[in-house]
């Protein structure tokens, strides 16, 4: 059964980042993976579902780029920014853009109720409240500002994508979204 269900995660990753959301073909899709359409009713209930599956799988493999990338810094608030960039640097990426960024919010509603956004919105959550301690932010609450980093940097890379010029776009996108978050550090 899990064996089936991951057929039809890659299937539907490819019909969508191929086609979209909307044109993708129910049949297509799971004829391409060997399976019927029960299968796919049955492990996702429907094409939606199947959406909000193959979202997950490419949003949390962002989450934990963003993650390795930040590891690269030694300093918790270069790391805290080097994921954000990076996370918005993968709205270059023509499978992120076409699913995560467009189709997932069309399909799916708001990104940050989605499940794979938790893990994130918890690293960086952890991280201002690390900072406010060693009195580098500003003492406001974690949380709120945890969400608003969070959601800076998935509006920042909603932006990106949804831009006549991604590759252009982005360094000031990037430059706006440090700029933003600077106005937690104490002066």
């Amino acid at each position: 059964m899990e064996e089936n269900r991951l057929k039809l995660i890659e299937a539907g990753r490819k019909a969508f980042a191929a086609h979209g959301y909307a044109a993708a073909s129910m049949d297509e899709l799971t004829a391409s993976a060997g399976l019927t359409r029960g299968a796919l009713y049955h492990n996702f209930g429907d094409k939606k579902g199947l959406l909000a599956a193959v979202v997950h799988q490419i949003d949390s493999a962002m989450a934990q780029k963003a993650r390795q990338v930040g590891a690269l810094e030694t300093d918790p608030w270069k790391a805290l920014l080097a994921e954000g960039a990076a996370y918005i640097e993968m709205a270059l990426d023509a499978e992120v853009q076409r699913i995560v960024l467009l189709d997932g919010p069309a399909v799916l509603g708001d990104p940050s109720q989605w499940p794979s956004q938790d893990s994130c919105l918890q690293s960086t959550k952890g991280t201002v409240e690390r900072l406010i301690a060693e009195g580098r932010l500003k003492k406001v609450d974690p949380d709120a500002a945890a969400r608003l980093l969070n959601g800076a940097a998935l509006n920042a890379a909603l932006l990106v994508a949804a831009s006549d010029d991604p590759v252009k776009s982005l360094p000031r996108v990037v430059e706006a979204f440090n700029a933003m978050a600077g106005g937690l550090l104490v002066s």
